[in-house]
């Protein structure tokens, strides 16, 4: 992680996990975010959304659309702090 302090307005990847299934087909819908599914062991599908957001607002907007959906939350991680979105996801986000 860079070393740059975390606040409320500052960029960072992050990497939600939550219980059940989503697609890269939501991608548009969780800001360009990607899925990475798999089966726990014994358990249930579990998702990983990985993704950049622009300040806390945005997470906020990400947790709140899956906690509308209806899928519990395991974790919440910020990964990197900081501008970390590449050229090419800069421009897709315009």
């Amino acid at each position: 992680m860079r070393s740059h302090k975390l606040t409320l307005t500052t960029p960072a990847r992050y990497r939600v996990c939550i219980q059940g299934r989503l697609d890269n087909t939501w991608s548009d819908e969780f800001g360009g975010m990607t899925f990475t599914n798999y089966l726990e062991s014994g358990r249930s599908m579990v998702t990983i959304l990985t993704g950049q957001v622009m300040n806390q607002a945005e997470l906020m907007g990400v947790l709140n659309h899956l906690y509308g959906l209806g899928f519990p939350f395991l974790s919440v991680e910020c990964v990197e702090i900081g501008d970390c979105i590449t050229p090419q996801e800069k421009g897709d986000r315009k």
